[in-house]
């Protein structure tokens, strides 16, 4: 132990920022660099939301499919960021951000030519591969080029705000593109955004890594993966109502291999991941607020996309313009919380953004089946506010709860919160979505057993089957299909803000003893 203290304290001599003066221009477009990988992952964890539908109706795939498709991206991404991060201490932070670039952009054009729901899959796990390189470098970047403290300060906020900012802007962007192209255009969006960050980056972000590196830990890095694959994959079995006994056994071995994973990281002298950063209250309080901030925004996008689209009718692109003002507000909300905390604690200031959230999921569920396009854009506006808030202050608060020398790690550990929160919005409130669809659903007589599969799984499963019924079964198909669906939006509403609240009452007594400087 010992040893590992000494350790500790030499690097946070070694890694502690020093005083310069302030950034000038060269260091703002650097900021600009980096900001592309960040709004570049978190519109690909919200642009598919408004593809499902097309893809859907296109593979007439299972709703357990579509939930990979989704999920399986951020799961991979989330299970290796912390695993990348150590890469990138070791062999060059920028360095891991144009190899990662090169690798996201071959799996994103080999995703937009996808002819089966299985091959799309299968490269949206190698986009994950390579997202995981983008992201761990960029905050522990931002703090090596800002030394000054304030301006430091308004560039994490701009950092945040991009997270927050991206997952919104993604519907808007699928709505646009969808409306003009096909569903895999919104996998080309990453092309050109890619070309400016290789082209841009060697001139404007400088080389970093750590001086002093520990050895790459394989073994920590299966452990970490291990974690999180079978606890995600027994909740989609149970969501599609499977062997209950598998999902125990999956949850069971995702706990064991957490438990190792913990273990062998109190052991170590250079850790894979520092777990003596969660005795820090305000710390682990702010990584849960990161994690359950960003699964309210993802589930509440993941049933709003297709209820905009498949239950009112709406073109891609007016349902993503229908999302435009709550992007405009999270931004807004986001930076503008900056002044208030100095005025205002983070264990007042995060609750009340939860509270927000909890707003925006309550008005959805008190409409029952009366969500018209006007209530969907003020409960997003209202979660907007929300989420920009407290990712913006939760964010600064793990930042300011560690000493300097373990900011890379509490970075590294962030980003891993706000993936996770991604792969638990879609899995846990979209498994409960699809299980609610699938009780409530009424279907007609005469349906051949494949129908009745295809109609049972996704409500643009029953609307691809309607198509092909004649006019009485399919309007009744459609009707019940509907009916089914906003009746599970509701119970999905209510536990999220259930969530919500139980997240508010946490932040207010873990943030008490937040650090008021970094």
């Amino acid at each position: 132990m010992s040893t590992f203290v000494t350790a500790t304290a030499q690097n946070r001599q070694e890694l502690k920022p020093s005083r310069s003066a302030p950034a000038g221009k060269r260091e703002w477009l650097a900021l600009a660099v980096l900001m592309l990988p960040v709004l570049l992952v978190a519109v690909d964890n919200t642009v598919l939301s408004f593809a499902i539908p097309a893809i859907s109706l296109d593979f007439n795939t299972t709703g357990t499919a579509l939930l990979w498709i989704i999920d399986i991206y951020p799961l991979v991404l989330a299970a290796l960021l912390v695993a990348m991060g150590s890469l990138g201490d070791r062999f060059g932070r920028r360095r891991l951000l144009i190899l990662g670039s090169i690798g996201f952009g071959a799996f994103s054009i080999l995703a937009a030519y996808s002819p089966t729901a299985g091959f799309l899959i299968a490269t949206r796990v190698g986009m994950g591969i390579f997202g995981s390189m983008l992201m761990p470098s960029t905050l522990s970047l931002i703090r090596n080029i800002f030394t000054d403290r304030n301006q430091r300060r308004l560039a994490i906020a701009i950092w945040g705000s991009g997270f927050s900012a991206g997952a919104a802007l993604g519907p808007l962007v699928g709505g646009v593109l969808l409306e003009h192209f096909w569903w895999g255009s919104v996998f080309l969006l990453a092309v050109p955004v890619l070309v400016l960050m290789l082209a841009f980056t060697p001139l404007f972000v400088p080389e970093s890594k750590d001086p002093n590196p520990g050895p790459v830990d394989v073994p920590s890095i299966f452990l970490s993966i291990a974690t999180m694959a079978p606890v995600v994959f027994a909740i989609k079995n149970v969501a599609k109502e499977g062997d209950v006994g598998l999902s125990v056994l999956a949850i069971a071995v995702g706990l064991l291999a957490g438990t190792a994973f913990v273990r062998r990281q109190l052991t170590r002298l250079h850790p894979l991941l520092d777990m003596r950063l969660f005795t820090y209250r305000p710390f682990t309080g702010s990584v849960l607020v990161n994690l359950l901030a960003i699964f309210s925004l993802v589930g509440f996008l993941y049933f709003v996309s297709q209820h905009l689209q498949l239950v009112l009718g709406l073109s891609p692109l007016n349902a993503g313009l229908v999302l435009v003002p709550g992007l405009i507000i999270t931004i807004l909300a986001g930076l503008a919380v900056v002044p208030v905390a100095r005025k205002v604690p983070a264990h007042v200031l995060v609750p009340v953004a939860l509270l927000f959230s909890v707003g925006a999921y309550a008005m959805i569920a008190l409409n029952g089946h009366n969500e018209s396009v006007e209530v969907v854009m003020i409960a997003f506006g209202v979660l907007g506010a929300g989420v920009g808030a407290s990712e913006t202050i939760s964010n600064d608060v793990i930042l300011a709860s560690v000493p300097s020398g373990k900011a890379g790690a509490a970075s590294a550990v962030s980003e891993t919160a706000y993936e996770v929160g991604s792969v638990f919005g879609t899995a846990l409130l979209g498994s409960v979505l699809v299980s609610s669809y699938r009780n409530n659903l009424a279907l007609p007589e005469g349906l051949s057993p494949e129908q009745a599969s295809v109609a049972t799984d996704t409500l643009g499963g029953a609307l691809n089957t309607a198509a092909t019924l004649p006019g009485p079964a399919a309007q009744e198909l459609i009707a019940s299909a509907q009916t089914a669906f906003t009746s599970g939006i509701t119970v999905t509403s209510w536990i999220g803000a259930g969530l919500m609240v139980l997240a508010a009452v946490m932040s207010f007594r873990m943030l008490r003893e937040t650090p008021s400087t970094d």
